[in-house]
């Protein structure tokens, strides 16, 4: 379906008729979305809402993934589900809209909240350190916006124990999804900063063979402040999200981010081994 057309929209989940909605999608440039707001608005904010009714109409649930950056980044702890949206950039403001859009329908789903996402495919944060470290032997990275690095594998395996402690436990009535109907924060434990997961990235990757493909060393990537390195759409400072709600309800405990990574990077490490032989 084309995220951008209504009628798309529309038409694929009447095509299909599905009893569930996982919406992995979203425009994710951060940066371009602040020349192309309408764009964003369509893919972030308008479309969430067209499958929410959709799915309401089906009597289906949906599933959507949100971000941190619906959040200004001043408060000086973890973000909590209950703490007022306050975006600083068109990308938030849209992602809060999809969130709300949502909401309004008033139809079994959950919002999952998560930062920092990186991945063995697509583009992110991860992939462009390892393309950066072949190309360079020094790096200046941010050192004053704080995150939690997250695994696309964890939100995904979390989202599946989810889904299945759900069905399994609904036949007893003790879970129900349109009970714990909400926003959820989902994001690796722990703490960081883009200098500092940089910096771990290349650590781990020096305990890895291929590492030698590499010129970069963990020692030559140097910290910076975010006004050093302006972009046309502006950060949170603080990107932590509180995990009381999800370890409550769904007895999800994140792992840190630091394994995650390094798990990450093992398995790329692996395939691309065995794609050698």
């Amino acid at each position: 379906m084309d995220l951008a057309d209504p009628d798309s929209i529309r038409r694929a989940v009447r095509d299909h008729k599905p009893n569930l909605i996982v919406n992995a999608a979203a425009y994710t440039a951060v940066d371009k979305a602040e020349e192309e707001p309408d764009l964003a608005l369509a893919i972030n904010g308008v479309a969430p809402g067209i499958m929410a009714e959709e799915a309401k109409r089906l009597g289906a649930t949906l599933i959507h993934y949100s971000t941190d950056y619906v959040f200004d980044g001043d408060k000086d702890s973890p973000y909590t589900e209950d703490d007022e949206p306050n975006p600083l950039n068109v990308y938030g403001k849209t992602k809060l809209e999809g969130e709300r859009a949502i909401a309004a329908v008033g139809l079994p789903h959950l919002i999952l909240r998560t930062s920092w996402v990186y991945g063995a495919r697509g583009k992110n944060f991860l992939l462009t350190i390892l393309r950066l470290a072949r190309e360079r032997d020094e790096l200046r990275v941010v050192n004053d916006q704080v995150g939690a690095p997250t695994w696309s594998r964890m939100i995904a395996e979390v989202t599946g124990q989810i889904l299945q402690l759900s069905i399994s436990q609904r036949s007893r009535s003790s879970l129900n999804m349109a009970e714990l109907s909400g926003i959820y924060n989902l994001s690796a434990s722990g703490q960081t900063s883009w200098h500092g997961f940089a910096t771990a990235i290349m650590e781990e990757m020096g305990a890895i063979s291929s590492a030698a493909s590499y010129k970069l060393r963990p020692s030559r990537i140097h910290p910076i402040l975010a006004k050093d390195y302006p972009l046309p759409a502006h950060r949170p400072q603080n990107s932590l999200l509180n995990h009381q709600k999800i370890n409550a309800d769904f007895s999800v405990f994140p792992p840190h981010w630091r394994q995650s990574v390094k798990q990450c990077l093992e398995d790329m490490a692996c395939k691309s081994k065995a794609a050698a032989r």
